[in-house]
Formats: structure tokens, C-alpha cells, sequence
């Protein structure tokens, strides 16, 4: 009853400080700001890290420290203090026991999950089903919000067509366009409908911008991009989660231009600012302020301090320069006071749109989190979440799916069996106990007379020959062996760049080795990126691309091996046939002499150039026919609409969804053109015989693109509009924009 009325005083004392009755949001704000010293004001723009995740240097020595800080005032919001028993703790502190009485913010990287993990968000997005990745950033937000925290560094939009970047299990893929769609419906799922309610989080779109651009995947380096690359393939989605109105952004490690982005003008400045208009609050990135310094941009922390605050930056993480520096920066004439002033002015408002003014202990109830954490429907969520994100990629002979009657089952591989890696990287506060393997799910879907046996085989990055003597023993009893091979879940992620995408030696030396028993293999690839897996897409004859599935990982698997659920995920990056082909992606632009016969093309002398398996990928257990393209007309004006639609048929025996994909192509413009784009996908679920007529709309405005000048705008002439069930497989049709 005590903790209540003082909670209760607290909030009496906060609201009537700022005279909070009878005040607009901005009046409020700027009654508060009036109040404030320099050294308060930049406080509100320093946030420190509770030491539980850290993904940087850190002294902890530091700890008792920065607790003086925040009960002087001096920070304004804190990452990584997680469970409501510390986050009250801490709130108490800045609300109790400070001058102004100010509420901190709680942030976490909430990615794909808090407790109950879902797929990891490259995994999610093949599903290429926006209304179940809202619903995964939905219960994550849930989750995440019963234990305190109300802000999440997600969604990463960055675009990467470089799977040797860790950091593209992060994201959505290669396609600006699906990654605006995806980056809207996670915005959405963390965030709701009202800000202000006690199971939304504050969404933050990341990494501002052109990161996964990073020269050879080698994350935390320089990006060497042209404006035209900016902004035709990596601002689409960070506008498009602007246009829903995520809370946040966050600055970029990368520099542009040779000017780190936390410091770039014309990132921050000319285009976030001024030409979006965005209003909201900027953070940086784990120390990308004082990296200035590391990288020789800034000649010490205030400089740092200053360039990234005269940018438009906000917020600092971890870096200490905004705290340190400003007031002093500020009484000498450096910076000017009122740029101090529109920072906190952010970030005071952000507090207000949260709630924590009217009540700073809104997101901390025992009870809630108790409840909610690891709730059974959550799990089954995720479950859903999980199936709908597994590719089939081959399927030899309709080997799969597998009959939950079969005699004799071998479950081999190091990943078989495992809990840690099924939650992957930014695994939230997932823990492994709560994670079902791949091996419990196949024992709880088959059938009483079935016997499922397990053997390691090999470690993921280590061969032991009794334990391959041991697998291969095995695989020869068994009437079909299930392969778990992959990739560990820490070598995915931040700061896990590889040269080699290929799968490691000593699980290749098992693949081969099991495939050599003769014995039907179907492989089931878990993994953070795609993997060049080109032996075995050529030897093993049903090949599942699972991605490391979370929470419910073993049951979501066996629900797609054993016709439970009929797999309809779409690859969002391209599968290359080996490293040397990276950068590969779809939409590439067209070149001066397209491969043919001919010696002089743009080819490689030593492989295809063309992927294992392209963008839009992704097999079923039933077969899709589709009508030829009808178009509603064959030139449209600039202003109008055409309409081109399609009949889609499920021709197989089975219930099953097909991501129905459009693409069009700018046959002669004024600068080079890419290939194809995606313009638009529906998902369809159809029984068998069933059919289902899907139209899209295309109007002028979606042949817009970077002119010459880059003026954003459509050009009359010749297009070729493509409908089908991948970026390869397609029909063609073709109409005109015709001249004004």
C-alpha cells in the first residue's frame, strides 16, 4: 500500500511541476523546458546501457555512477534494463529522487521477440504475410511492455544484397518495395493504434542509412554508394515507415559520403528533417558519436558532440559526449542553446506520447508480466509465425511431405537437437529451455509405431569420426533421414560478417556422406542468411529452408515434414551458387551487353551467373496454374490507372497459399533501368480446384523513378508488366505511358 501512495504522490507531484491540468502536449513541454538547466537539459539526450545486452565497450565499473547520474537528472532514458523490478527501480530514481522529477524511457532491442521468440525478421519476411508479421511485432510489443520496456531499436529496414553481412537476418531482404510493406506492418504491430496505451512500444527505424551497403559485408565499415543508389534501393523503406509513423529513428555506423551518418547534413538535415519533415526523435547508434573521433572525422569527443547535434541528431547511446560536452559547448558559443532546446523538446514530447507523464510507472505490473510472458497463445502465434516462414526449396519425387506412419526415422546433424541456436541472434530475452528442437517436434508428429532416433553426426563447425561413424550407422537403418545442418546463431547477427557462405567443412563432409548411404535425405537448412549450398541442391533431393524459427521451431517444422502445414514462403533474398557471385539480387540494372552466346558478355568464365535460386522463390506440395494477363487497357496518361489481372488455379491435391508476385519493367529510360521491380504480391490460399482471380492496380505514379536530374517522376514509353509466382518464373504483357 506504501509503494502505491508514494507511486501515486509521485505521479500528483510530476503532473502538477509542469502544470499538466489544464496544458496542451507542447504548452507542457515548454513549461518544463523553461525549468530546465543546461547541464538537466543534456541529461534528457544521454542514454546508458543496464549492462544485462551490451553490443559494444563498456567499464562497469560505471554502474554505480551512472545510477548518481540519473538521480542528478542527467540521463534521460536507459537500454537494457529489463523486468519490472529493475525498470521501477530505476524509474524511481529519475521520478523520486531528481530535481524535476523527469520519467526515463526503457529501451530494448526487441527484434523478433522478447520471451516467446518468432522467427528471426529475414526468416518472418518469406512469408511475405504482412498481417502475421504485425501480429508478430504485436505480441512482441505485449511481451516486451509487461516487463517495462517501452521502446524498441526495430524494425531494421536496412536493404542488403550481401549475404555476408550478419546483419541481414535482421531485415526484410533485398527489395526496397517489400521492405517498406514489411517495415509499415511491424511498425504497426509495436506501436498499435495509441502510443499512450500500456501494451504499445515506440518503434525505431534503423539503420539511417545505406548500411547494408557496408563494403564486403564487413559490418561496422564504409559504404561507397551514389546518390541514386541512396535513394532508388535504401530510403524507400525508412519513408515508408516514416508514412506510418514510427516514433524513432536511428543514426547508422556507416559514413556517407565520407561523412559518418550521425554527423551527415544531408542524411539528417536535408532529407530526414527538412524534406520528410520528420518531427520525431533520432538516436545514435552504440557509441556512433564517439566512433567520429575513432574514424578521424571529429577531433575529440566535443567536436563529436557538437557535429552530431548541429546534424539533427538527438539522442546519444553509450558515447557520453552529449552529457560531458554540451553545456560547456553551449557557454562557449559552439553550439546554439535553442538546437539544445529542439532536441529535448523531442524527446520530452516522446515521453508525453508514451504516457509517462500522467503516470511514469504505467508499463510496470508484476501481475501483467507474469501473465503475459510466454502466454499459451503467443506460443501458438508464433508456432503459425514459424511454419508460414519455412521455403521449400526442392522436392524431388514428392518426397516430402512425410508420412507420420513411417517406420524409421533418423534425425541427424548438429542442429538436430538443439535448443540455443533455434532463437538466433537478438534473441530478446528468449531462453533456450522454452525453445522446442526439431527432434521433439518430429517425436510429437508422428505416430505411436514410428521410432525416431537422433545422431550429431558432426559439430557445426567440427568433425568427430565416431560421431560421423555413428550418423552414417544410423542413416543406413533408417527409412529417411532428416538432415539438421546450418549455421550457428551467434555467427549471425551484428558483428558476424563471413567471407565463406557455404556451409562449414565438417557438416559438407556429413551432407556427402549421409547423401552416400543411399538413403532418401531431406535436409533442413537452418540458418541467419541464405547459405551456398550448391552440392547439395544438386544431390539431396528435398531441401527446407527453415531460417532459425524461435521459440516453436521443432513443432513448426515437422507441421511443414509431414503435410500439416503446406509451405508457401517466398525467398526475399537471392540464394547464390557460391560466394564469388555476391552481390546478387533480382533487380539489377540492365547492362551494355546482357549475357548470350557470344564471347564478349557480362558472365563469369567459372560459374553461371545465375543464382541457385532467385528472389520470389518457393515451392509447395500442390501446383499453381495461372490465366493468362488480362489488361484493362494498353496505354494509360499520366494521372490514370490500368488494371492487370490474373486467374490463379490450385491444380494439385492439396490445400495450399501461392504469393502471386508483379513486376514491371521500364523498357527506355533516361537513365539506366533495372531488369524488373516489384510492384505489388497478393498471398491466396485456395483448395484444391479452386480458383481465384487477382487484380492489381498500376497507375503513373508506380512508374515514377530517379530521372537523369533525379526528379522523381514517370516517363513516357514502352513498359513490360510480369506476373507470376517468382522473380523467374513469369508471363509477360506490354502497354505504354503515353506522352502529356
Amino acid at each position: 500500500m506504501r509503494n502505491i501512495l508514494i507511486a501515486f504522490a509521485a505521479t500528483i507531484a510530476v503532473a502538477a511541476s509542469i502544470q499538466t491540468y489544464a496544458l496542451t502536449i507542447d504548452e507542457q513541454v515548454e513549461a518544463l523546458l523553461a525549468k530546465m538547466t543546461l547541464e538537466e537539459k543534456a541529461g534528457q539526450l544521454n542514454q546508458y546501457s543496464g549492462y544485462e545486452i551490451i553490443t559494444g565497450d563498456i567499464d562497469e565499473s560505471k554502474i554505480s555512477q551512472r545510477n548518481l547520474l540519473v538521480k542528478k537528472g542527467l540521463v534521460g532514458s536507459v537500454l537494457n534494463v529489463l523486468g519490472t523490478e529493475d525498470v521501477e527501480k530505476a524509474q524511481r530514481y529519475a521520478v523520486e529522487q531528481t530535481r524535476l522529477g523527469i520519467p526515463l524511457m526503457f529501451a530494448f532491442d526487441v527484434i523478433h521477440g522478447y520471451r516467446t521468440i518468432f522467427p528471426i525478421p529475414l526468416a518472418e519476411s518469406a512469408s511475405w504475410d504482412l498481417e502475421a508479421m504485425e501480429r508478430s511485432a504485436r505480441i512482441a510489443a505485449i511481451e516486451a511492455a509487461a516487463a517495462g520496456q517501452n521502446w524498441t531499436f526495430a524494425p531494421m529496414v536496412d536493404i542488403s544484397h550481401d549475404p555476408r553481412w550478419g546483419r541481414v537476418m535482421e531485415g526484410a531482404g533485398e527489395d526496397p518495395y517489400l521492405g517498406g510493406q514489411i517495415a509499415k506492418a511491424r511498425v504497426r504491430g509495436f506501436q498499435g493504434n495509441d502510443l499512450s496505451l500500456p501494451d504499445t512500444i515506440a518503434a525505431t527505424a534503423k539503420h539511417f542509412a545505406a548500411y547494408g551497403e557496408v563494403v564486403a559485408g564487413r559490418d561496422y565499415n564504409n559504404v561507397d554508394i551514389s546518390r541514386r543508389k541512396l535513394w532508388e534501393t535504401h530510403l524507400p523503406p525508412f519513408k515508408a515507415a516514416l508514412d506510418e509513423g514510427v516514433r524513432s529513428f536511428m543514426n547508422a555506423f556507416n559514413e556517407f559520403e565520407g561523412v559518418p551518418s550521425s554527423a551527415n547534413t544531408y542524411l539528417v538535415s536535408d532529407i530526414l528533417r527538412d524534406q520528410w519533415d520528420y518531427k520525431g526523435v533520432l538516436v545514435s547508434d552504440w557509441d556512433s558519436f564517439g566512433a567520429m573521433v575513432t574514424s578521424g572525422v571529429a577531433a575529440d569527443d566535443a567536436e563529436a558532440a557538437e557535429m552530431s547535434l548541429e546534424a539533427g541528431s538527438d539522442i546519444d547511446m553509450e558515447s557520453d559526449v552529449f552529457v560531458n560536452f554540451l553545456p560547456q559547448l553551449v557557454r562557449d558559443g559552439r553550439v546554439d542553446e535553442a538546437r539544445v532546446d529542439e532536441a529535448v523538446r523531442r524527446v520530452l514530447r516522446m515521453k508525453h506520447e508514451l504516457g509517462l507523464f500522467d503516470d511514469p510507472y504505467r508499463y510496470i505490473n508484476a501481475q501483467r508480466e507474469k501473465q503475459l510472458i510466454l502466454a499459451p497463445e503467443h506460443r501458438e502465434a508464433a508456432r503459425d509465425m514459424a511454419r508460414k516462414s519455412v521455403v521449400l526449396l526442392k522436392n524431388d519425387d514428392q518426397l516430402l511431405p512425410l508420412d507420420k506412419n513411417i517406420k524409421d526415422i533418423a534425425v541427424i546433424g548438429p542442429l538436430g537437437d538443439n535448443q540455443f541456436h533455434m532463437n538466433g541472434f537478438w534473441r530478446g530475452k528468449g531462453q533456450a529451455k522454452d525453445v522446442v528442437t526439431l527432434l521433439d517436434g518430429i517425436k510429437a508428429a508422428v505416430s505411436e509405431n514410428t521410432r525416431v532416433r537422433f545422431a550429431e553426426g558432426s559439430g557445426l563447425e567440427s568433425m568427430d569420426t565416431m560421431q560421423l561413424r555413428q550418423a552414417v550407422k544410423l542413416a543406413k537403418k533408417s527409412d529417411v533421414v532428416i538432415l539438421a545442418v546450418g549455421e550457428d546463431a551467434d555467427k549471425t547477427g551484428e558483428s558476424s560478417s563471413r567471407t565463406n557462405i557455404e556451409l562449414y567443412p565438417a557438416q559438407q563432409q556429413l551432407v556427402k556422406a549421409i547423401h552416400e548411404t543411399g538413403t532418401p535425405v531431406v535436409m533442413v537448412l537452418m540458418n541467419g542468411r541464405p547459405l551456398a549450398i550448391e552440392w547439395s541442391a544438386e544431390h539431396i533431393p528435398s531441401i527446407l529452408n527453415a531460417w532459425l524459427l524461435g521459440s516453436e521451431a521443432g513443432n513448426a517444422i515437422a507441421d511443414v515434414l509431414f503435410g500439416d502445414y503446406n509451405p508457401s514462403a517466398k525467398l526475399t533474398m537471392t540464394v547464390p551458387r557460391n560466394t564469388g557471385q555476391i552481390p546478387i539480387f533480382y533487380n539489377t540494372k540492365r547492362v551494355s551487353r546482357p549475357l548470350d552466346n557470344t564471347r564478349y558478355t557480362s558472365k563469369y568464365i567459372d560459374s553461371s551467373i545465375e543464382p541457385l535460386y532467385p528472389f520470389g522463390f518457393g515451392l509447395s506440395y500442390t501446383e499453381f496454374s495461372y490465366s493468362p494477363i488480362k489488361l484493362s487497357a494498353k496505354s494509360i496518361g499520366f494521372g490514370e490507372s490500368l488494371t492487370a489481372s490474373v486467374t490463379v488455379t490450385n491444380s494439385g491435391e492439396r490445400f495450399g497459399e501461392e504469393v502471386v508476385q508483379l513486376y514491371i519493367q521500364d523498357m527506355v529510360g533516361s537513365v539506366v533501368r533495372p531488369v524488373k521491380e516489384l510492384k505489388g504480391f497478393e498471398k491466396i490460399a485456395l483448395k484444391p480446384g479452386q480458383s481465384q482471380e487477382v487484380i492489381f492496380t498500376i497507375s503513373s505514379d508506380d512508374l515514377a523513378f530517379y530521372t537523369r536530374d533525379m526528379s522523381f517522376k514517370a516517363e513516357a514509353g514502352d513498359f513490360r508488366l510480369f506476373i507470376g509466382t517468382s522473380s523467374e518464373d513469369l508471363q509477360a504483357v506490354g502497354f505504354a505511358l503515353a506522352a502529356q
